[in-house]
């Protein structure tokens, strides 16, 4: 759980998709007396990064119900009996739930019953490529690669001392203040004794574009939000088309059924806790 925990930050496509559902969730969110809305946006959370989300019931003497807490999903164990419910931290740092004042709801799977799946996990290579590309060209540009070359030298009027103090000043041109200027002396020599060939910095650079655009569309299609709900600037003349139409049929398709699942807490609690209003969007004017 700590490595998926981890990858939704690999990628600002996957971590601000998850955040929006989230709001999206919390803005439609009715607060109750047993759920605030801080709380509810935790218990949401969980269920869009991981699959799994849970809901502590909390009593009083009276066997009365004072209020309902998301415990983290990421900690959250299920026992042999799959009834008992823990928080584990760490070694022997446990702690073990009351028998049925856990309310569990997870993601289906295919191919087991015991935990659920997030509905991104086909997107996790996506996200990590993702990633991987942003820290490559992060590392292109601190090691100073970006102005990499090739230095061809076949001109013999060149002296040795002189090649040394070339190849010292390249080596020191890499880092932290590069983009130096060269000045090299060389009298009766050839025209092309001195070549400079750039080493794949024009495909370094498309390469590293084209692998953004391709994994953040994998990850907006797992996610299955509109790019314009997500402010990505369109490429082309054309833009992505109304933003309000695409707000509504994401509401309809997406929001509607997420908001479904979590209300699943009312059968549980035999309570209508979690509930919420029509999603809207403002008209002109407001």
């Amino acid at each position: 759980m700590d490595g998926l925990a981890k990858t939704t930050r690999a990628s600002v496509y996957l971590q601000s998709g998850l955040n929006f559902k989230r709001n999206m969730l919390a803005r439609t969110f009715v607060p109750h007396r047993l759920l605030s809305r801080q709380a509810f946006e935790q218990f949401a959370l969980d269920w869009l990064w991981c699959g799994n989300c849970y809901l502590e019931k909390r009593n009083n003497m009276l066997r009365n119900t004072l209020g309902l807490l998301p415990p983290l999903a990421k900690y959250m164990r299920r026992g042999v009996d799959l009834e008992t419910y823990y928080q584990v931290r760490g070694w022997k740092d446990e702690h073990e739930f009351a028998p049925g004042s856990i309310c569990h709801l997870r993601e289906a799977d295919i191919n087991q019953e015991i935990y659920g799946l997030p509905e991104w996990l086909a997107a996790l290579q996506s996200a990590l490529l993702n990633e991987s590309a942003t820290l490559f060209r992060r590392k292109y540009y601190n090691n100073g690669s970006h102005a990499g070359f090739i230095l061809y030298m076949t001109d013999a009027a060149q002296k040795e001392e002189d090649i040394d103090s070339l190849r010292t000043a390249l080596k020191n041109s890499k880092g932290p203040g590069n983009f130096r200027n060269l000045f090299v002396y060389a009298p009766a020599g050839k025209k092309d004794g001195i070549q400079l060939i750039p080493v794949s910095e024009v495909a370094a650079k498309d390469e590293f574009s084209s692998i953004k655009n391709i994994s953040r569309d994998d990850l907006l299609a797992a996610l299955r939000i509109p790019p314009q709900l997500m402010g990505i600037v369109p490429q082309n003349a054309g833009g992505f088309g109304s933003l309000r139409e695409a707000a509504e049929v994401w509401a309809v398709n997406e929001l509607e059924p997420l908001q479904a699942r979590l209300a699943q807490v009312n059968e549980w609690l035999g309570e209508e806790v979690v509930g919420f209003k029509e999603f809207e969007l403002p008209t002109g004017g407001k």
